[in-house]
């Protein structure tokens, strides 16, 4: 879908309660090799770069109200979605989480808060699958960290991340 200039490719659900999406210029719109929406909450871009082929997988992760089961159905679609690539391509895995990843540093990750269950998933799922999550490398002052904040403004938390494997950072 065009919007102006920039380029819009989406997987959305059938009830316009979920969807998730990439915005592109268009310069990176031209890169655009392939899509492929895994679900309403996971889609797919593969762009050609050099010296690397790009794999861009967007999410948006159950709410914290969601139960287990449908967590886990959300991390096999990025396993799902990892599969589209090529295990030589660069691959970015970004969005909402719904995660709390914490304050103390684990493996060049330092967080912001506490950890909640999701923090912890995503931590593990990182750990597991050689990722790192990279909007935490650089300590920067708190409110430059917030993604979300609540109705009323009550609370704040950084609940997107933006993911890369181990390897090319």
């Amino acid at each position: 879908m065009k919007l102006g200039s920039k380029t819009l490719i989406y997987s959305r659900g059938h009830t316009h309660e979920r969807g998730v999406g990439i915005l592109f210029d268009v310069t990176t719109a031209k890169s655009l090799w392939s899509l492929c929406p895994i679900s309403d909450r996971v889609v797919v871009a593969k762009l050609v770069a050099k010296p690397l082929n790009l794999g861009i997988i967007q999410v948006y992760a159950p709410t914290s109200d969601s139960g287990d089961v449908e967590v886990e159905k959300f991390y096999k679609e990025i396993e799902k979605a990892k599969g589209y690539l090529k295990s030589q391509d660069i691959m970015i895995v970004m969005g909402d989480f719904s995660a709390k990843d914490g304050d103390e540093r684990i493996e060049d990750v330092l967080g912001t808060g506490t950890v909640n269950e999701r923090g912890s998933m995503l931590i593990e799922w990182c750990q597991i699958n050689d990722f790192t999550i990279t909007n935490t490398w650089y300590q920067n002052h708190l409110r430059r960290q917030w993604t979300w904040k609540s109705p009323g403004d009550r609370s704040r938390n950084k609940i997107d991340d933006i993911l890369i494997q181990k390897r090319f950072r």
